[in-house]
């Protein structure tokens, strides 16, 4: 697809791989709708900001009806990024947190792509990138709530793909392993380092997978940092 004078929804943009990705697009000519629950720190002309919170479906709605409003209604993009993870062993696991992590990181992804369908049907043509995580593919310690919801996207992005092929929407999915974000602002027993992969290197291969042939379709992209713990001394 060319990305110039494309329509794009990006959630989850505030900040780490969603907001880079946000920031390629602009470059590309893309006019992009950042959802989100926070604004970033980041303003160009193409780039739109609407308050959303993609666990709550109402809030999906009206953002979906402001962006509809402001920049039209053929979205062709649609990058489903909003997520977050919690840790801890499942016996004392909160199950606010649980559910809190699968209505974003599972409804969410229902919420936002219901409703961007038909337009990329009615155009004949449309990509939906949804992340997940290296923790779709595989167990974690203490993270299977985490594990759970990105499992999950693995299975409706796969089913979403052999439904919309053939009316030219493509649905892909990217599996990024440890990533230099605020993801693990969270997470006591990791902290964010230099040895993770660096977000813009992320949102560059995402971009990169919009940017194929209309008959070329990337279904899987498991990506991870070379050396994950540095150098060997």
């Amino acid at each position: 697809m060319n990305l110039n004078n494309q329509l794009a929804v990006v959630t989850g943009v505030s900040k780490g791989i969603g907001l880079e990705v946000v920031k390629l697009l602009v470059e590309k000519g893309t006019t992009v709708a950042g959802w989100g629950r926070t604004a970033p720190d980041f303003t160009h002309e193409r780039f739109h900001f609407f308050r959303c919170d993609v666990a709550d479906e109402s809030s999906v709605e009206i953002a979906f009806q402001a962006t509809v409003k402001k920049l039209g209604e053929d979205i062709r993009i649609l990058i489903n990024n909003a997520g977050f993870g919690v840790a801890g062993p499942t016996e004392s696991f909160s199950s606010d947190d649980w559910k809190a992590m699968f209505d974003t990181n599972v409804h969410g992804i229902f919420y936002t792509t219901k409703r961007l369908i038909p337009a990329m049907k009615k155009a004949d043509e449309g990509h939906i990138l949804n992340v997940a995580s290296i923790a779709g593919l595989n167990g974690v310690n203490q993270f299977a709530g985490y594990v759970g919801t990105k499992h999950a996207v693995r299975g409706i992005s796969h089913s979403l793909y052999m439904e919309l092929r053939d009316f030219g929407i493509k649905v892909s999915t990217i599996y990024p392993g440890s990533v230099r974000t605020n993801f693990f602002d969270e997470i006591p027993s990791v902290e964010a380092n230099e040895n993770m992969m660096r977000p813009e290197d992320v949102a560059l291969t995402m971009v990169q997978t919009l940017e194929t042939h209309p008959n070329y379709f990337v279904a899987d992209v498991e990506c991870r940092p070379l050396r994950p713990k540095g150098k060997k001394s």
